[in-house]
């Protein structure tokens, strides 16, 4: 980029040739988020080298929210929006609602900016995951630790509605994931195994000990995986129900406690 100011023509034609395909939107969220020309041009360095937009902002948008992003920080995708809307049509004002995987927290936050009044937990083993979750749930408890793990024992039997956006990836998989994705964000949040359902069974494992009597279980996955959640889910005492939304490409297993 030249020494003098870049423009929106400039920035759009470099993300361009860089591949990006939306480079006009992208352009515009890069001037909308930098404090001025040095930045432009760094996030445009960034980008351009590959660095996921949302890495480079600092803030992904989520279901009308800005969602805080650090690097090496997975990246909520649109179809997760799904799994919120079935979530939020299930929880109510004064339910507990558990987030786990919660990477950035984006699931649980925008469940609270919807239902309102929940008492709402999340807990993830990334450090930096964590880090930014804390900061997009407001009013939040946030726990770092493995699945269940660093629950406080109180919540034993209460969880209203459990939402888990865990990796389903199939290690062998990764490979063809675009390298925004395998290059950058944490292989925690997404190898799921060999199958893809490694971490899906430890949740699903672990689900009736926390969830209230008519507690909610919903786990995002791939609609070629759907039957074998839905078995994994019915295999721990849950009943399952598939759904799916032909507008964002999304599944979710929704299960029930008896």
């Amino acid at each position: 980029m030249s020494t003098s100011s870049p423009t929106y023509p400039a920035v759009v034609s470099l993300l361009r040739s860089a591949g990006c395909v939306f480079a006009e939107d992208e352009a515009a969220l890069i001037f909308d988020t930098a404090s001025g020309p040095a930045e432009v041009e760094a996030f445009v360095a960034r980008r351009t080298a590959g660095v996921p937009l949302e890495h480079v902002l600092g803030w992904a948008a989520f279901c009308g929210l800005r969602i805080a992003v650090e690097p090496d920080v997975f990246v909520p995708r649109q179809r997760t929006e799904f799994l919120v809307r079935l979530a939020v049509g299930l929880a109510r004002p004064g339910d507990v609602v558990l987030d786990l995987c919660c990477g950035s927290g984006a699931v649980g936050a925008a469940v609270a900016a919807s239902v309102g009044q929940i008492t709402l937990v999340a807990t993830d083993i990334h450090p930096a995951a964590v880090r930014c979750a804390r900061r997009n749930i407001a009013g939040g408890s946030v726990h770092l630790g493995d699945l269940y793990e660093p629950l406080p024992a109180a919540l034993r039997g209460r969880v209203d509605v459990l939402v888990a956006n865990a990796p389903y990836v199939p290690t062998e998989d990764i490979g063809l994931m675009p390298p925004e994705a395998r290059l950058h964000e944490p292989m925690v949040a997404l190898d799921g195994g060999a199958d893809g359902l490694d971490v899906q069974r430890r949740v699903a494992a672990g689900a009736l000990d926390w969830l209230s009597p008519g507690g909610r279980l919903l786990v995002e996955t791939s609609r070629r995986q759907a039957e074998h959640t839905a078995a994994v889910f019915a295999a721990f005492g849950m009943s399952a129900l598939i759904r799916r939304s032909d507008e964002l490409s999304a599944t979710v297993v929704l299960g029930t406690r008896p």
